[in-house]
C-alpha cells in the first residue's frame, strides 16, 4: 500500500502546452487524456482539451494537469492547482478522505467515476482542494 501526493495544475486551453513544456524541462514521459478521448464533451470547444494529463520522469519531477471546462468559471492565477492524492488501496485511500473530509466542503463525494474506481474533490478547512482518487491501471 502506498499513497502519492503531486501538484495538479489547473489551466484553460493552456494544459498540454504546459505539461509540453514541463516535460522539456524535466524530461519524462507525457500523457495526457482529452474530454473527447473520454468521449465526455459537454462544449465541443473543449474536445481536445486535456481533462487529465501528466509528466513523470525519473528524476522524480511529477505534476498533473487539466483544462477547467468552459462551463466552468476559471480565471488565470485563481484557484490555479489542486493537490492529488492518489494511491492503490480503496481502504486506505477511503481512510485519508474521512480524516480530509473533516471540516471541509466535498465539492464531489468519493465515489466511483468513469476512469477510477474512487474519485472525490473536498476543499480542506485551510482552503486547499484535493482530489483523491483510486488509481486504476490507465493512470497509475
Amino acid at each position: 500500500m502506498s499513497v502519492e501526493s503531486v501538484l495538479h495544475l489547473n489551466f484553460r486551453g493552456e494544459a498540454r502546452a504546459a505539461l509540453e513544456f514541463y516535460q522539456s524541462v524535466f524530461g519524462g514521459d507525457l500523457a495526457v487524456v482529452t474530454y473527447q478521448d473520454l468521449g465526455n464533451v459537454p462544449d465541443p470547444a473543449d474536445a481536445d482539451h486535456v481533462t487529465w494529463g501528466q509528466v513523470r520522469a525519473a528524476n522524480g519531477f511529477h505534476v498533473m494537469a487539466y483544462d477547467v471546462p468552459s462551463g466552468t468559471p476559471f480565471e488565470r492565477g485563481e484557484k490555479s492547482f489542486f493537490l492529488s492524492l492518489r494511491g492503490d488501496d480503496t481502504e486506505e485511500v477511503t481512510a485519508y478522505w474521512k480524516k480530509l473530509s473533516e471540516g471541509a466542503t466535498v465539492v464531489q463525494p468519493l465515489g466511483p467515476a468513469q476512469w477510477a474506481p474512487l474519485y472525490g474533490m473536498l476543499k480542506d478547512r485551510f482552503g486547499v482542494i484535493w482530489v483523491v482518487d483510486v488509481a486504476s491501471g490507465h493512470h497509475a
